[in-house]
């Protein structure tokens, strides 16, 4: 058991005091070690404080640039969204007067065709390819001409209207990221280190693959604007085509209208006139058959009082040949009944002659009349589809200006 038990270690002095001052010189250098930790922990501590504070300020002024940058194509795109918007509602506008123009040339149009139907009703020598028809016929070419071209250009119209609503689709779907992204990063620059909705979110410091460099993003905007400038300028430039074709198309309708009716009104003229001086050889024909007539009876009359002095001298040559014997005498009286006989056959003969003439005369004169009677007809029912029917069609013709 005496040998189980060990009696503590001695030191002796010497090693007493090494043992002290080792221990003094480890906890100076331990102590040392933890003020210069200390003194380390502090310049890091400010240093970081400073660094973080530094970039958030640099985060800050970024955000502020972003947020000018962003608001700046904002506004660009708000301009240009109104613009765009503007020229839609002119382009619609500008649609209605096209179409109001294609639809007010249906009425000319149909008058015309109208007025060429009534003058197919002209008959005889008056169914002539006049001036009037060859108006007539311009008219309708110029009219319908009009509605191609007005149609196309409202087709123009409709396809600008179409193009112009894209871009004012895609300037509102930017505008509308933009105001999210606006909202966002206001949002961002607005929040400090006490917000309470502040969380740690793992792995979001990262690039996004489908992001697009700063460029990329400025220059879709860009893009944005000019197309939009670009179908605007376009759109102003079609109006100012349509403006010019409503008013060069209404002057020539406007024109051949008017040509139309100065050749109505020459025709007329120069029907009724020509109807006056038929209606006077008429009168003049008619006049002369009468006197005709008169001398065909005047002509009768005198033959038939040729029939008793001839009956008269036939009968007395006839009694003369009753004479007896020698005094059957071929005497002047003989000689003078059979000459008065033989005159007065010549003279009914004559009579006769010219009464025939007259009677010819006069079936001359009646075709004559007949004739000038038809033509005197004829131009009657040319004036009154001239003058009656197509002027007072004509009259309700009006080329508006759209």
């Amino acid at each position: 058991m005496s040998k189980l038990i060990q009696p503590p270690q001695r030191f002796t002095h010497g090693e007493w005091n090494y043992s002290n001052h080792s221990n003094y010189n480890s906890a100076e250098k331990q102590r040392a070690s933890a003020e210069r930790l200390i003194d380390e922990s502090n310049r890091l501590i400010d240093e970081t404080d400073e660094a973080t504070k530094k970039t958030q300020r640099d985060v800050n002024k970024k955000f502020e640039q972003r947020l000018d940058d962003v608001t700046y194509w904002k506004d660009e795109l708000e301009k240009k969204l109104k613009d765009t918007k503007d020229e839609i509602e002119m382009l619609l506008a500008y649609k209605t007067r096209l179409q109001n123009a294609l639809e007010a040339c249906i009425e000319p149009l149909s008058i015309v065709n109208q007025c060429l139907n009534f003058r197919e009703g002209r008959i005889g020598i008056d169914l002539v390819h006049d001036d009037v028809e060859k108006n007539l016929l311009k008219e309708r070419e110029t009219i319908q001409g009009v509605m191609e071209l007005l149609q196309k250009t409202l087709d123009q119209i409709t396809e600008q209207i179409r193009i112009m609503r894209s871009r004012r689709f895609y300037l509102e779907k930017d505008l509308k990221d933009k105001f999210g992204a606006l909202s966002i990063d206001q949002n961002c620059r607005e929040l400090r280190d006490d917000n309470s909705t502040l969380q740690f979110k793992d792995g979001v410091a990262r690039i996004e693959t489908n992001s697009v460099t700063p460029e990329e993003w400025q220059s879709f905007s860009n893009e944005n604007i000019l197309k939009a400038e670009r179908d605007r300028k376009n759109a102003a430039d079609l109006r100012a085509v349509v403006d010019s074709l409503l008013n060069t198309t209404a002057n020539d309708m406007q024109q051949q209208v008017d040509e139309t009716n100065l050749a109505f009104s020459k025709r007329i003229r120069e029907t009724d006139k020509t109807k006056g001086e038929l209606e006077t050889h008429l009168a003049k024909v008619l006049g002369q058959i009468r006197e005709m007539e008169e001398n065909i009876q005047k002509l009768q009359k005198a033959s038939d009082d040729k029939i008793g002095p001839k009956k008269l001298a036939e009968t007395r040559l006839d009694n003369r040949t009753d004479r007896p014997n020698v005094e059957l005498c071929r005497d002047p009286v003989q000689y003078r009944l059979i000459g008065e006989v033989t005159e007065i056959n010549t003279n009914i003969e004559r009579l006769q002659m010219t009464l025939a003439q007259a009677q010819a005369e006069l079936k001359g004169l009646i075709r004559n009349q007949l004739n000038l009677e038809e033509d005197i007809d004829i131009k009657s029912k040319s004036l009154n589809i001239d003058n009656v029917q197509c002027m007072t069609l004509r009259k309700s013709i009006n080329i508006k200006r759209y």
